[in-house]
C-alpha cells in the first residue's frame, strides 16, 4: 500500500493529517490534548490541594497548597465526617451486593427462560430508570414509614436506604441483553451432562458474565454513592446522613470554611476511584463486548 494510502486513513475526522511532517496538525492536536487534561483533571486537582490547605476564603483556591496542612481534616473529624463517611460505606456495600444479586437473578430469568408478560415486566422496569427521584419522593417516604405487609418503619435506619437501591432497573438490562448474548449451546450441553438449574446458572452462565457485572457495579457504586435526596428522606438525625448529604450541609455553613468542604470531598472521592481502579480491566471488556447497548 502506497504512503499516500496509509496517510489517508489515518487523517482524522477533522481533515488534519497525520504524517510525520505534518507539524501544525501535531500542534493542534497537542494543544487541544492538554486544553482536555486541563478541563478534566483542574476540579480534581483544586480539590486535592484545597483539602491540604487552610484557606477561608472561597473565592480564591489555588493548584498547589501554600502551606501544606492537616488541619482541614482535623476540622472535618470534629464534623464526624468519618461517621458520615462509615454511614455511606455501609449503605454503599449493601445496596450494591444486593443490587447485584437481584440483577442477575431477574436477568437469568428474563434472557433464559420464556414466560408470558416477559416484554410487559421489561417496560416496567425500563419505566422505572424514566422516574425523577422527586416524582417518586413522597411515595417512597410513606413506604419507608410503612413498609406493607410487615408494617415496619424503616425511618432513622440505614436498611431504609438499601433496600430501594436493592434494585435498579439499568442493571437488570445490562445483566439480561448481556446474558442474552450467551450462546444456548453451552447451556444445553450442560443439562446432557446432568447439571442442575443452579449449577448450570453459578457454574455456566455467571462465570461468563463477569464483564457486565464489573459495568454494574461501578455504575451502581457510584449510582448508590451519589445519593441524596433517600438518605435526607430516611433520616431522622443528622447523624444518620451519608457523607454526600454531610457535605451539602456543610457547604451551606458560613461557618465551615472551603478547606473542610474540600477535604470531606475528597474523602468521597475515594471509593468511586478504588472501585472503579479494581474493576478496570472487566469493566473496559464489558463495555466493549456490548454490556452496554444504546
Amino acid at each position: 500500500m502506497s504512503k499516500v494510502g496509509v496517510s489517508s486513513r489515518l487523517d482524522t475526522a477533522l481533515g488534519w493529517s497525520t504524517a510525520r511532517n505534518a507539524y501544525a496538525s501535531r500542534a493542534i492536536r497537542l494543544v487541544l490534548c492538554v486544553l482536555a487534561i486541563l478541563i478534566f483533571t483542574g476540579p480534581l486537582i483544586t480539590v486535592f490541594s484545597g483539602a491540604f490547605d487552610v484557606n477561608r476564603d472561597p473565592t480564591q483556591l489555588s493548584v498547589l497548597p501554600g502551606n501544606p496542612t492537616l488541619q482541614n481534616f482535623e476540622e472535618a473529624d470534629a464534623k464526624n465526617i468519618w461517621g458520615y463517611f462509615a454511614n455511606s460505606l455501609f449503605i454503599a456495600g449493601g445496596a450494591l451486593l444486593l443490587q447485584l444479586l437481584v440483577s442477575v437473578f431477574a436477568a437469568y430469568a428474563m434472557a433464559r427462560k420464556k414466560f408470558r408478560g416477559q416484554a410487559i415486566i421489561m417496560l416496567v422496569i425500563l419505566t422505572t430508570m424514566m422516574l425523577p427521584e422527586e416524582v417518586i419522593a413522597i411515595p417512597l417516604s410513606l413506604v419507608i414509614g410503612d413498609l406493607p405487609v410487615v408494617e415496619l418503619n424503616l425511618r432513622g435506619t440505614l436498611l431504609g436506604v438499601i433496600l430501594p437501591l436493592g434494585a435498579w432497573g439499568f442493571s437488570i438490562f445490562v445483566m439480561t441483553e448481556f446474558m442474552k448474548e450467551i450462546p444456548v449451546e453451552l447451556e444445553e450441553a450442560a443439562r446432557v451432562d446432568g447439571a442442575g438449574e443452579l449449577r448450570v446458572f453459578w457454574q455456566i452462565i455467571l462465570p461468563l458474565c463477569r464483564p457486565a457485572l464489573a459495568v454494574i457495579a461501578v455504575f451502581g457504586f457510584t449510582m448508590i454513592w451519589d445519593q441524596y435526596l433517600l438518605p435526607r428522606i430516611v433520616a431522622n438525625d443528622p447523624a444518620d446522613y451519608t457523607l454526600t448529604v454531610a457535605l451539602a450541609d456543610l457547604r451551606s455553613d458560613i461557618e465551615v470554611g472551603p478547606g473542610i468542604v474540600l477535604a470531606g470531598a475528597l474523602l468521597a472521592l475515594v471509593p468511586s476511584l478504588v472501585v472503579y481502579l479494581s474493576l478496570q480491566k472487566s469493566f473496559l471488556r464489558g463495555i466493549t463486548t456490548g454490556a452496554v447497548k444504546g
